[in-house]
């Protein structure tokens, strides 16, 4: 995508990294470690929704005209199943709904084993670009 920046971004401070981008499908790995734990040493919950809405809004941007709309996260939830220490997790998301206003994608969370870690549902809202 010709729009999108990744210096000086989340996705740079998280080193969240694109692995697979196409409308139907996003796929993104971070590592688990110092940038990502909480203070017990476990990996922190809210990486784990940055991965994920990272990845539905870049499923987003893919289902509409980057140059006339934007696409922004309304809401976000997330199941945490598993905790993590170390090693890598990959979020894949994929689109339940994709209309003209809103967008509904639903992303796992898994390790390197396909592990279940955690599980997200986000909401999207299309909005034109003002001038």
């Amino acid at each position: 995508m010709d729009m999108m920046q990744t210096s000086n971004t989340m996705l740079e401070a998280l080193d969240i990294e694109m692995v697979e981008m196409n409308p139907n499908r996003v796929v993104l790995s971070m590592p688990v470690g110092p940038k990502t734990h909480q203070p017990f040493g476990y990996l922190h919950g809210g990486a784990s929704v940055a991965l994920a809405e990272t990845a539905a809004s870049i499923g987003g941007a893919l289902n509409i005209d980057i140059e006339t709309q934007n696409v922004f996260g309304i809401e976000i939830n997330a199941n945490h199943l598993r905790s993590k220490r170390s090693g890598m997790v990959t979020g894949t998301a994929e689109p339940i709904h994709i209309g003209s206003r809103t967008m509904v994608w639903e992303i796992k969370v898994e390790d390197e084993n396909n592990q279940l870690i955690s599980i997200s549902r986000c909401t999207l809202g299309v909005v034109s670009k003002r001038d």
